[in-house]
C-alpha cells in the first residue's frame, strides 16, 4: 500500500491554543501533514487535567503535535515565542482579544516580519458588539438559537458535544487553506478569524430561512411538524430502542411489506405521505403498540436488508466496537499522555475523511508537555548552553 497522502507536509504551524476550538484548527492540518507545535505554559495546557466530560479533550485535538513549554509573562520566554513564531508558515491561537498583542504576538506585529504568514484567531465573536464577552459553546448555543432547537419547549438543552467549538476550529482550518491557495498566487499571508458564535448561527441559517420563508416560529426538533409520518424513535423488546423510517411512498410500502403490516399498507387513508402525516400521531400509536416485542436486532436485520432507514440508538462507548469503523480503519490507536493512565494506548477517532482511499493516520502521539522542546529550540539555533539558561530562568520547560 502506498503511503498516506500528506498534503501539507512542509508546512510548519505554530499554534498558541488551548481547550477545543484552536486545538481542532492544528489537528485539521496536523492530520493533513503539517509539522503543528503546540506552545504550552509551563504547567501545560489545562485540558490535560480535566476530568469527566473533559477528560478526553487533549488526547483527542492533540495527537500529530509537538509540545513545547513556554512561559510567555517572562520576557525571555516572550521572545523564544517570537522567534519560533517568525519561523512559522501558519500561527494559530485562540485567546481572548489583545492577549496575543500583550506579547508580541498578534497578526500586526508577526505578519510585519513575515508579510507571508498565515495567522488565524479563533475567538467567541467576531469583531463587533458582543467581541468583549466570554464565550463558552454552552453560551452561543443559548444564544444562538441551537439549544431551544435541540431542547423541548421551554427546556434550551445543549447539543451531546463541543460542536461549535469543533465547527469553529474546522471552520478555522478551512481559512488557512484557502489562505495558502491564495498566497501561492500572490506571495502575502492573511489574517483568518473564526467565532463560536458566528459558527452556531451559521448552523441557524436553515431555520432562520424557514421563517423568513413561512411566516412560522420553527418548532424545537421535538415537537416540529414533521415532514415525514414514520421518522422515530420506538421502544422495543426489553426496553431497547431503535430509529426506524420511511420518507417516501415506496418506502412505506416495503417498510408495512416487510414488517407484515398487509392493512395497513391497503389502507387508503394511508397511501400518501401526507395522508400519513395527517394521521401520525395515531399510526405511531399502531407502530409503537405493534413492535414493542420484536428485538431492535431483528428490526435492524429486516430494516437493513430492505434498504430502509433504521439506526439503533448507542452510546459513544458502543462505537469502538463498531464493525464498520473497525473495518474501515475510522479507529486508531494512541498513547495516553497525562492522567492516572498515562502510557495506556486506547483507541480515538480520525479524520472523517480519505486520500487516495486511505485515512489520515497517528504519525505522532499526543505529546507530553514540553517533549520537543529542546529539539525545536536547536533548530531555531539556540545553543544547548541557551536551552540550560532558558531552563534556569524558568522561560522555557
Amino acid at each position: 500500500m502506498s503511503a498516506t497522502p500528506q498534503p501539507l507536509s512542509g508546512l510548519r504551524v505554530v499554534e498558541f491554543t488551548h481547550m477545543v476550538m484552536g486545538p481542532t484548527c492544528g489537528m485539521v492540518l496536523a492530520d493533513l501533514g503539517a509539522e503543528v507545535i503546540k506552545v504550552e505554559p509551563l504547567d501545560g495546557d489545562r485540558t490535560r487535567r480535566l476530568m469527566g466530560a473533559g477528560s478526553g479533550f487533549f488526547p483527542m485535538f492533540n495527537r500529530n503535535k509537538k509540545s513545547i513549554g513556554i512561559d510567555l509573562h517572562s520576557e525571555a520566554g516572550a521572545g523564544v515565542a517570537r522567534r519560533l513564531a517568525a519561523s512559522a508558515d501558519v500561527v494559530a491561537e485562540n485567546f481572548k482579544p489583545g492577549t496575543m498583542a500583550k506579547y508580541g504576538l498578534d497578526y500586526a506585529a508577526l505578519s510585519a516580519l513575515n508579510p507571508r504568514l498565515i495567522y488565524v484567531a479563533h475567538k467567541g465573536f467576531l469583531p463587533g458588539p458582543y467581541e468583549h464577552r466570554t464565550a463558552l459553546d454552552e453560551v452561543v448555543q443559548m444564544m444562538g438559537g441551537l439549544a431551544y432547537m435541540t431542547g423541548r419547549p421551554g427546556d434550551p438543552l445543549r447539543a451531546g458535544t463541543s460542536v461549535n467549538d469543533i465547527m469553529g476550529g474546522l471552520f478555522g482550518a478551512i481559512g488557512a487553506l484557502g489562505a495558502l491557495i491564495q498566497r501561492g498566487i500572490s506571495g502575502r499571508g492573511m489574517e483568518v478569524q473564526s467565532a463560536l458564535y458566528e459558527n452556531n448561527v451559521f448552523l441557524m441559517g436553515q431555520h432562520m430561512l424557514q421563517y423568513a420563508m413561512t411566516g412560522q416560529h420553527p418548532a424545537p426538533m421535538p415537537a416540529r411538524d414533521n415532514p415525514w409520518a414514520v421518522y422515530d424513535v420506538f421502544t422495543v423488546k426489553d426496553g431497547e430502542q431503535i430509529f426506524l423510517a420511511a420518507v417516501s411512498d415506496a418506502q412505506w410500502l416495503t417498510f408495512c411489506d416487510v414488517l407484515g403490516f398487509p392493512d395497513l399498507k391497503a389502507d387508503p387513508t394511508l397511501a400518501t405521505n401526507n395522508q400519513r402525516v395527517a394521521q401520525r400521531p395515531q399510526l405511531l400509536k399502531t407502530l409503537r403498540e405493534r413492535l414493542a416485542h420484536r428485538s431492535a436486532a431483528e428490526l435492524s436485520t429486516l430494516m437493513e436488508d430492505a434498504g430502509l432507514p433504521f439506526a439503533p440508538i448507542r452510546r459513544p462507548e458502543d462505537l469502538l466496537d463498531d464493525p464498520h469503523l473497525l473495518a474501515t480503519g475510522a479507529l486508531a490507536d494512541v498513547q495516553l499522555p497525562d492522567g492516572p493512565r498515562a502510557g495506556d494506548t486506547v483507541k480515538t477517532t480520525l479524520f472523517p475523511i480519505t486520500l487516495e482511499g486511505q485515512r489520515l493516520g497517528v504519525r505522532l502521539q499526543p505529546p507530553r508537555l514540553g517533549e520537543h522542546s529542546a529539539a525545536l529550540l536547536e533548530s531555531l539555533g539556540y545553543s544547548p548552553q541557551d536551552i540550560d539558561a532558558l531552563r534556569e530562568q524558568r522561560a522555557i520547560s
